[in-house]
């Protein structure tokens, strides 16, 4: 081989050694970053009212792609003070009624939702509120191991950072309650034309009894399903004691995070 041809050789080679330990260097420090950046919006939205979600912008780039430029979501952010107490119970009584005591995991429901979705065509989640929340705040809509995998991570994140009545107070605010309405005041403006503060126990189940499809079922006009399902949250409320199962154990939470 001439020297020609070697110096060549080593002019490419020069090239593709940079590349590499510019990769190197990626890969390396990738994993860092996700942490941090992960952990700064968590902590940040632990005091700061989340402008919007990403179901919502989600929902936003749907309506644009079908060319309804002037789409918006309807979404009121509103304090945990100006909740009725009535509605944490009711959501919690309808989708997690361990809220209070796991760590971001209902392992239980997980086994037998599990063993359900094995013997039925029909699939059963068995997620919780805190895992709704990192998806509903952070994540997109669909089925998949990666998704699932960057919830598992927000969760632990947020039953972390967050104490119990924050993650209560975003999951009241950012859940859909009827398509394209998000949060507690813009569901009770619409539906019942008065502010969150004012919800009644009847009025909170029935909100909480359409979240599993909040286009599906309807606030307005309840069918059979909705008033069947709003009326077995009511009973589970009274079960479970009221809004006093929630607040013993979240504010003294509150209060030992601050």
């Amino acid at each position: 081989m001439s020297a020609a041809s070697v110096t060549a050789s080593a002019r490419g080679a020069a090239p593709s050694r940079r590349k590499g330990r510019w990769l190197r260097r990626i890969f390396f420090w990738l994993p860092f970053w996700f942490v941090v950046i992960t952990v700064g919006q968590v902590l940040i939205l632990r005091w700061v009212p989340p402008v919007t979600s990403a179901f919502m912008l989600g929902r936003q780039i749907d309506g644009i792609a079908a060319g309804d430029w002037s789409y918006r979501p309807h979404y009121e952010w509103r304090a945990w003070e100006n909740l009725s107490s009535n509605l944490p119970i009711a959501l919690v009584a309808a989708e997690d009624q361990k809220f209070p005591e796991h760590s971001g995991f209902d392992f239980e429901a997980i086994d037998k939702a599990l063993a359900y979705n094995q013997r039925s065509r029909k699939v059963r989640g068995a997620s919780t509120i805190s895992q709704q929340v990192a998806k509903n705040l952070f994540l997109w809509s669909g089925r998949s191991y990666l998704r699932k995998g960057l919830e598992a991570w927000y969760t632990v994140l947020i039953e972390l950072f967050w104490p119990k009545q924050r993650i209560l107070e975003v999951y009241a605010n950012i859940a859909e309650f009827g398509d394209g309405v998000y949060g507690a005041e813009a569901a009770a403006k619409t539906f019942f034309g008065k502010s969150a503060a004012r919800l009644s126990p009847s009025e909170s189940a029935r909100l909480a009894a359409v979240l599993p499809n909040p286009k599906k079922y309807s606030v307005r006009k309840p069918g059979t399903y909705v008033q069947r399902r709003a009326r077995w949250i009511e009973r589970q409320v009274r079960h479970l004691g009221g809004a006093s199962y929630l607040t013993a154990p979240v504010v003294a939470e509150e209060e030992s995070k601050r």
